[in-house]
């Protein structure tokens, strides 16, 4: 369509409903203008990846789970919604606060953190978290997961957290609290894209000062990935937030291409939610129309959403308008498939390892 030109839908003269359902108001949203209509259309395209049944990355950067959002990241898995997670190491671990009933309270944004200190209260924002009774809790209970009896040979962080999930499952006192162990009962996978940024990692520096080693296989992290989308016939993000994880889900494409030649055009769909600026050249803000020219998306005029708003807000109702319109999808339980889509995309690269090959499910 040629933007060109005096044409489109006619922006109606909204009227609100006391009776109104979530997706009328998405439908408010999308016949409306600026950052509420990009959050309409964003909604309704990720309502059709899901009944296209697209494979689904869902990036999530920032202090998302600190402020319980990890539910709703549960629910989504439960309903097949997501396939797997690229996040950060915070969000997982502030998520199994909530797992082993840890005190996590809402706070204030207005305060004197020299008091808070005196307190033993750690703030984000205006969630409070007690230093001894939550964050030296989780701790211990890193250390004990991550001691003597973790393996020594190279691990990715899919199969660091996949392990986290099925030992707060176990032992923690409330394992439906953590999308963590949600994705372990549903075998998605979960990378942690900047792991030793995080208290995960930190945790691990008592067991390496006691002589043990630990061998994060980054190189193969990166490789399933890239496997994950070259066996999709669909395949998109929902972005929150920018930051590293949203770059680990996109350079699949360039991996494909750039590197192993493969010709694939990145992925199908993207929904990005940030509130980071374009103009000033960071990877948070960068729009998704300029990952084209990386090969990051397969097309820069659709299929691309961006909306510049706080996720907190955006998200949960991106979220309750695809449960409420979409039937829940079988899980296609990737953790359980790495392996051979490791393989696949092994054997065809050794094949035609510089030589592209044009994929007929992916079209420009």
């Amino acid at each position: 369509m040629d933007h060109h030109k005096f044409h489109g839908k006619d922006i109606p003269h909204i009227k609100l409903d006391p009776k109104m359902t979530i997706e009328q108001l998405v439908d408010v949203y999308a016949s409306s203008g600026f950052n509420g209509r990009q959050l309409g259309e964003a909604a309704k395209l990720y309502a059709k990846m899901i009944k296209e049944n697209a494979t689904i990355c869902l990036t999530v950067s920032g202090a998302m789970t600190p402020v319980g959002f990890g539910g709703i990241i549960k629910t989504l898995i439960e309903r097949g919604f997501v396939d797997w997670i690229i996040t950060t190491g915070a969000n997982v671990y502030h998520e199994d606060h909530f797992a082993w009933g840890l005190p996590v309270k809402q706070g204030h944004f207005d305060v004197d953190d020299m008091k808070l200190y005196e307190n033993e209260i750690v703030r984000i924002r205006d969630v409070y978290i007690k230093f001894y009774e939550t964050l030296e809790a989780q701790d211990q209970v890193v250390q004990k997961m991550f001691g003597k009896e973790f393996p020594d040979e190279p691990f990715t962080t899919a199969e660091f957290c996949n392990l986290m999930g099925k030992l707060s499952k176990e032992n923690s006192k409330h394992p439906e609290k953590s999308f963590v162990t949600t994705a372990y009962e549903y075998d998605v996978p979960v990378y942690i894209s900047t792991i030793k940024d995080s208290s995960l990692a930190l945790n691990l520096a008592v067991h390496r000062l006691a002589g043990k080693n630990y061998n994060l296989d980054f190189v193969r992290e990166i490789i399933e990935q890239a496997a994950i989308l070259y066996d999709s016939k669909k395949s998109g993000i929902l972005e929150l937030g920018g930051g590293v994880p949203k770059n680990t889900a996109q350079q699949t494409g360039p991996l494909l291409d750039q590197i192993l030649r493969r010709d694939d055009g990145g992925q199908d769909y993207i929904i990005q939610i940030t509130d980071a600026r374009p103009d000033t050249g960071g990877l948070s803000g960068a729009t998704l129309q300029e990952g084209k020219s990386w090969g990051k998306v397969q097309n820069s005029h659709e299929g691309v959403v961006t909306v510049y708003a706080d996720a907190t807000i955006a998200f949960p109702i991106l979220a309750l308008y695809a449960l409420s319109n979409q039937k829940p999808r079988k899980p296609k339980r990737l953790y359980k498939k790495l392996g051979k889509l490791y393989d696949k995309l092994s054997k065809d690269y050794s094949k035609n390892p510089s030589i592209k090959t044009k994929k007929s499910k992916k079209k420009n």
